[in-house]
């Protein structure tokens, strides 16, 4: 049992050498029977250092659009590498508003390890509600509804605010809370970890200075009380995560029965 969980977990990931957590999110069962349709929905990280060969790979998934979660100054230091011919739609968001990724913003003032955490939570709490996110998180739904044909979104590392929005599109298709979560924490074991914690460790002691291996590794890494956390607060806010999608980012109830048509198989 323990083979095949392997498996299938490693079946998820893109192996490419310069960009970092690019996996599919599909592939899970919903309690109707039917499944999220494969090779549609994908996530990653940042493409800036995308080799040659990744590009290739990347340009045999078909993309139509690019959801770029990361603000003005994050695309400036780290643009992103295309493949000869990418024809993809890119949406990202034009203004500056506390736009840096949630792992470097944790690191300002941070010393230890549970101080790590302890700011991760704080920006969790407030990750749904960020007004540089909402945006970009309605327009990748929109985009989504245009058609079922393949798609990715994407921040810095690919887990914090693109796990958010992951998150909230596979509870849309209807997966359910236990494996939404098991794929959030995929981030964890996928792909070159120490090469995605290399990578994220400079950035972050170019910007706030000396921080230790541990925290480092708290603030490249994700756990299960992060995005519970960001959960809890919108339940709070608005009762519900239908209710936050429909009031905030503009998801109805028959958007939502468009994108399981769109996105569901079997």
């Amino acid at each position: 049992m323990a083979v095949i969980a392997v498996i299938m977990v490693h079946a998820r990931v893109l192996a490419l050498t310069g960009v970092h957590n690019f996996r599919d999110y599909g592939g899970y069962d919903v309690p109707d029977g039917r499944r999220v349709r494969s090779g549609l929905l994908w996530r990653s990280a940042q493409h800036g250092d995308a080799s040659d060969a990744d590009l290739a790979r990347i340009a045999a998934l078909g993309l139509t659009h690019i959801i770029d979660l990361r603000g003005p100054s994050e695309r400036e230091a780290k643009p992103c590498r295309r493949p000869a011919g990418f024809s993809a739609q890119v949406f990202h968001y034009p203004e500056e508003t506390a736009g840096l990724a949630l792992h470097t913003e944790a690191a300002d003032g941070v010393v230890t390890a549970v101080e790590a955490r302890a700011a991760m939570l704080r920006l969790y709490e407030g990750i749904a509600f960020r007004e540089n996110l909402v945006p970009m998180i309605r327009c990748y739904f929109e985009a989504l509804k245009r058609g079922a044909s393949p798609s990715l979104v994407h921040c810095v590392a690919g887990k914090d605010r693109t796990g958010f929005a992951v998150a909230l599109a596979q509870h849309v298709l209807g997966v359910a809370p236990d494996a939404i979560m098991d794929d959030y924490l995929l981030t964890n074991s996928a792909g070159n970890i120490d090469a995605r914690i290399a990578s994220g460790a400079e950035q972050i002691r170019a910007r706030h200075g000396a921080i230790d291996e541990r925290t480092i590794r708290i603030l490249m890494g994700v756990d299960a009380d992060y995005l519970e956390t960001a959960l809890a607060a919108v339940k709070t806010r608005y009762g519900s995560i239908d209710s936050y999608l429909d009031q905030v980012v503009g998801l109805g109830p028959q958007d939502g029965v468009k994108l399981r048509d769109l996105y569901l198989e079997g």
